[in-house]
């Protein structure tokens, strides 16, 4: 009977078909529907049913689940015969007084509303609302009613990673109640798992189950300031069972309040505060000669505090120029990349440009060039005009580096004599910086004195000094890559040459610890003794050879332990607080995750 009419209809449907036509009856307003012999034709079916009782159960499972969903609706559910409803609801009622009446007080009043959402169109977009228990409710069984686009189902591992979550907070054996209700796009749900359609999947799906966990884990982790445990009121007269306390005893000590565990498969087991790799620990460490130079042990604390020490001015520059290209590194920075930075963990160098670094629970791989670059260009604007000095011991001449740096562009082929004579165009370029010295001295720190010597360069990252081998060739960028015409494009190259010659670079002597067969220190073949050459000076130059490799070597060693180093107790810290990594470095390699302990965990548990 609908509402507005005098009277309602009454029809009878058997397999599927209406038999007659419906006929007037009296009614009240709804629709009630009656269902007999629901098995007459699949009496096979009926067989299969264990027994009345646990049927019946099952019924009043799935009219419990949509009766907690649908609060606007009033649900009844009672065994023919009875005169007492097993469930009612009332469809006025709140949620939670729903599920007072279902599932009893006892999870009521422990309930912690929910919610969770992601819009992305590239990956997950869900919108979750529930209510869960909290750490002060314990079940021997577990409820989870989970309804997706209002369609009850079960999700195996929704459940599993939402279990695993209370399994480090409620006591061993002891289970929780959870209601989700979920939407997402339909074409995202696969319901076609499960023969009955009960269990589905969904696109995306360890995402969406990640965002969801951690959702409940902060939840609980809010509510669990307070404990509630319930104990057995003591008979008067009686005793507590143990050795009795004497009298003038000290009372019994408060109880001790356990931290919270962390689930196994989200559980740091590394400082980010301890700057230490993680992987030298595992690495036998060689005795060398470079060890005393480098007196790594003494120096690291002086340099840590040193690195952490020193800011930034506050000032910043007056020219709007260098405003505006701090301004576009604010705009382009990448937040996910940031935070990777701030919290990350140096474990050690993967290959001579890749470093291995911990963030949580996941393993990167650092570009250290493509990084130091990035911030050894934007300490260049926001030092403008404010860098300390590091004086060279003796003064560089401009032609000599110009000249050196033109020498090796033409070993790589990257000059030819149609471009000109080297001398001409190396005096061009001493010319051109003698006549920008005022600048250079003013806004960056680079002194040229009247002779056309260098005689300082500015303090970029502190307790760091470039590797003096790229000298020529910055030397040479100056000149040939700065647009020296316009005031932003000029301040924005420079800094870009300066990124490039204070960037942490590999040597240019080949890696000790590298492949061996491509280790090569010296350039030639030694002569060749003459026939009236003694047995004596064919040894004495094969001594010096072997002595002038074993230098070599050495000097290898030490650069390249300089620079790991460097890049562990100076980089890293001095990129944690500085730097603000563009968007692009996400995507172009720069960063990349190699490992994820979850994931990890996951392939383990299917093994």
């Amino acid at each position: 009977m609908t509402e507005g009419q005098a009277h309602g209809y009454k029809a009878t449907y058997k397999d599927g078909q209406m038999e007659g036509d419906a006929r007037p009856c009296a009614a009240v307003k709804g629709t009630q529907i009656t269902v007999e012999n629901l098995f007459y034709n699949v009496a096979a079916r009926r067989k299969a049913f264990k027994n009345l009782s646990e049927e019946y159960g099952r019924i009043l499972d799935v009219v419990s689940r949509y009766a907690v969903h649908k609060t606007g609706v009033s649900f009844s559910c009672k065994k023919h015969g009875d005169s007492r409803a097993d469930v009612h609801t009332v469809g006025s009622s709140s949620r939670t007084d729903t599920i007072r009446a279902v599932y009893g007080p006892g999870v009521a009043r422990e309930l912690i509303a929910i919610s969770a959402s992601e819009d992305d169109p590239s990956g997950t977009t869900f919108k979750m609302d529930g209510l869960i228990s909290s750490a002060n409710y314990s079940s021997k069984r577990s409820i989870m009613v989970l309804f997706i686009n209002d369609r009850l189902v079960e999700c195996g591992a929704l459940r599993k990673a939402i279990e695993l979550v209370y399994a480090t907070i409620l006591p061993k054996a002891s289970k929780p109640f959870i209601y989700m209700s979920i939407n997402l796009p339909p074409e995202h749900v696969d319901v076609n798992v499960h023969p009955t359609k009960r269990e589905v999947s969904f696109l995306n799906q360890e995402s969406l189950v990640d965002i969801i966990q951690q959702a409940v884990e902060a939840k609980l982790l809010e509510s669990n300031n307070s404990r509630t445990f319930s104990t057995q009121t003591l008979l008067p007269g009686a005793s507590i069972v143990g050795t009795p306390r004497q009298e003038g005893s000290p009372s019994p000590s408060p109880p001790v309040i356990v931290s919270q565990k962390a689930p196994v498969n989200k559980l740091v087991r590394v400082d980010s505060t301890n700057p230490a790799g993680r992987i030298h620990a595992f690495l036998h460490k060689k005795r060398s000669a470079v060890d005393e130079p480098l007196q790594i042990e003494n120096d690291l604390a002086t340099t840590r505090r040193t690195v952490r020490q020193r800011r930034n001015p506050k000032e910043s520059a007056d020219l709007t120029s260098v405003q505006e290209l701090l301004a576009a590194v604010d705009r382009q920075t990448h937040s996910g990349l940031t935070e990777i930075i701030k919290q990350c963990i140096y474990v050690g160098m993967a290959d001579d440009v890749l470093a291995l670094t911990q963030c949580k629970t996941r393993l990167y791989v650092l570009n250290v060039v493509n990084l130091s670059k990035e911030l050894v260009y934007q300490q260049v604007l926001r030092r403008f005009a404010h860098f300390n000095v590091m004086r060279l011991s003796t003064p560089a001449p401009l032609m000599e580096l110009l000249m050196l740096a033109l020498d090796e562009e033409e070993r790589m082929g990257r000059w030819s004599e149609c471009d000109g004579p080297k001398d001409q165009i190396a005096q061009l370029n001493v010319e051109l910086l003698m006549c920008k010295a005022e600048m250079l001295k003013e806004y960056f720190a680079i002194e040229i004195d009247e002779l056309g010597n260098l005689c300082t360069l500015p303090v970029v990252l502190d307790q760091y000094t470039p590797d003096m081998d790229r000298l020529p060739s910055f030397v040479l960028n100056l000149g040939n890559n700065v647009d020296w015409e316009t005031e932003m494009e000029c301040f924005e190259t420079f800094a870009a040459a300066m990124a490039d010659f204070y960037a942490m670079h590999p040597p240019f002597l080949p890696n000790p610890n590298g492949d061996e067969h491509s280790q090569t220190y010296y350039v030639g073949k030694p002569k060749q003794a003459s026939n009236n050459g003694s047995s004596e000076e064919q040894a004495g130059g094969s001594d010096g050879m072997e002595e002038f490799e074993r230098d070599m070597r050495a000097e290898a060693e030490a650069a390249w332990a300089h620079r790991e180093w460097t890049i562990q107790h100076v980089l890293f810290p001095a990129m944690k607080l500085f730097l603000k990594p563009p968007s692009h470095m996400a995507n172009d390699g720069t960063a990349v995750q190699v490992a994820c302990l979850e994931n990890l965990y996951k392939i383990f548990e299917r093994c």
